[in-house]
């Protein structure tokens, strides 16, 4: 049975279970990424003198410094399976249900991956997962330097994000091109797998625009390499032998959890990008079309009249899209974006998603078999893809533990609340006040004390008008509606 396996050092049941207990490793989550221009950092190392035959030690030398360790703490809700006598009370035979229940004892958590200097002023790239929910970051350098790291922000839908330090002397490596890099390409894999320490491996590039297929809405436009890359490697560099950063390395595909030559790394055009965005605004804005697409099957080339295996047929056009609005219909074959090629329905969403919304693209199509050109002004992708500054100071009037996004008009619309404003529920801190108050992840906030909220400033100014007393929060909830009693943290 295959699996995909996140790199950081989460050694879980199916590889190394001694390691996972010494660590307290925890799973992130979130992964993939989208297309995006590559863009140079503010600082690069010095130039890497030519290969001596049969030895990589010069390039080495010089990306080493650039590659940090990653630690990351989180606090859990401890399970029952992982509390004594499995969550049980142990006197309830000698005193039946008058014994008190016993607490569940939040549980400090650590993680383990590796991260990259981009710039002088301490920013470094990583992965999402390794540092999702974390509440503390930690940064080894090269030299065993720590620092305690900010979280400048995080996407999901990438699996990547942005922490900076505050140190000297740091040596940023440079953004490679990664779209130039060409398969059997010889890569170099750095990081610190299983927390042995600062590991380089080599290999080569197997494969470009992969897709791991998993439909978690992450966007996928994958290098793959054999290059050995294990647990603790998320977050590292992927580099050329021109010592550029070509992707960061994210996951690997094993049937035990082990490295067994299929590994994937973001690109570094979607790192710059998204980096880029991340910096300068918190969040990752990404552009939508509005539709369905599958792929072209070599039956469905010849029955729609396709001179070419390739693009991405229209499923289905969502109602008041982009799409829509162009004259986009359901059957059409997209085979070009902007004058460029569309080679799968992966390859058209990681397009679409790079593109900042308001852009005017031009789209190709094949529609019965002859071809037309529609000019496209498209929307912006919205829900819960991007979570930014999960780690700031409490705001004013108390910490909630809840991270939301405001219900689109789809969203409403599948919930029953065509018209009505809310909030989805996109994450829930499990030592805060709103998992004590019983949020889970897709609970839709519809009012607090009777009143609408149609965002988090809304959410927040509610809750503390509440003052000494718990918030009344109506939340949807699989068809249905309860009320919540959330309190807030000081």
């Amino acid at each position: 049975m295959k699996m995909l396996r996140k790199l950081t050092g989460e050694w879980g049941r199916v590889a190394v279970v001694a390691l996972a207990i010494a660590a307290g490793s925890f799973v992130g989550a979130g992964m993939g990424n989208a297309r995006v221009e590559a863009g140079a950092s503010p600082a690069a190392v010095a130039a890497v003198a030519p290969l001596q035959a049969g030895s990589y030690a010069d390039l080495v030398a010089r990306v080493a410094p650039s590659i940090v360790t990653v630690r990351s703490e989180r606090v859990a809700k401890a399970s029952p399976a992982s509390l004594p006598f499995g969550g049980q009370d142990p006197f309830s035979r000698f005193f039946g249900d008058r014994s008190p229940a016993m607490p569940e004892a939040p549980q400090r958590q650590a993680g383990l991956g590796s991260g990259v200097v981009v710039s002088a002023d301490g920013t470094i790239l990583t992965n999402h997962h390794v540092i999702d929910d974390a509440e503390k970051i930690q940064v080894e350098l090269k030299d065993r330097r720590t620092f305690t790291a900010k979280l400048v922000g995080s996407d999901p839908a990438s699996d990547l994000a942005v922490i900076r330090i505050n140190a000297s002397g740091l040596a940023p490596l440079p953004l490679g091109d990664s779209g130039r890099t060409r398969v059997g390409d010889v890569v170099l894999a750095f990081g610190n797998p299983l927390g042995v320490g600062q590991t380089v491996t080599m290999g080569i590039v197997s494969a470009k625009g992969r897709a791991t297929g998993l439909g978690d809405g992450s966007f996928e436009d994958f290098l793959q390499t054999d290059a050995p890359i294990n647990q603790g490697n998320s977050g590292g560099a992927l580099v050329n032998t021109s010592g550029e950063l070509v992707g960061i390395n994210s996951q690997i595909l094993s049937p035990s959890g082990g490295n067994i030559g299929i590994g994937f790394a973001i690109p570094a055009r979607m790192a710059s990008n998204v980096m880029a965005q991340l910096v300068d605004h918190g969040k990752v804005r990404r552009g939508q079309l509005g539709v369905i697409v599958q792929g072209v099957s070599s039956d469905l080339a010849k029955s729609l009249g396709l001179a070419e295996v390739q693009g991405a047929l229209v499923s289905t056009v969502n109602d008041g899209s982009p799409a829509e609005a162009a004259g986009l219909e359901r059957g059409d074959v997209i085979t070009a974006m902007n004058g460029e090629p569309v080679v799968d329905s992966n390859d058209l969403r990681n397009r679409v998603a790079a593109t900042l919304p308001g852009s005017t693209v031009t789209l190709r199509v094949v529609r019965g078999g002859e071809p037309r050109t529609l000019t496209v002004k498209l929307g912006e992708l919205s829900g819960p893809r991007t979570a930014q500054n999960s780690m700031d100071e409490p705001a004013e009037g108390g910490r909630l533990g809840l991270a939301v996004q405001p219900l689109t008009p789809g969203e409403a619309k599948e919930q029953g609340l065509a018209g009505r404003k809310g909030l989805v529920v996109v994450g829930v801190d499990p030592a805060g006040p709103a998992a004590t108050a019983g949020f889970r992840p897709g609970d839709v906030i519809e009012q607090v004390n009777g009143r609408p909220v149609g965002d988090a400033a809304e959410l927040k100014a509610a809750v503390k008008a509440s003052g000494d007393r718990p918030a009344l929060v109506l939340v949807g909830r699989d068809g249905g509606t309860l009320f919540l009693a959330l309190e807030r943290q000081a």
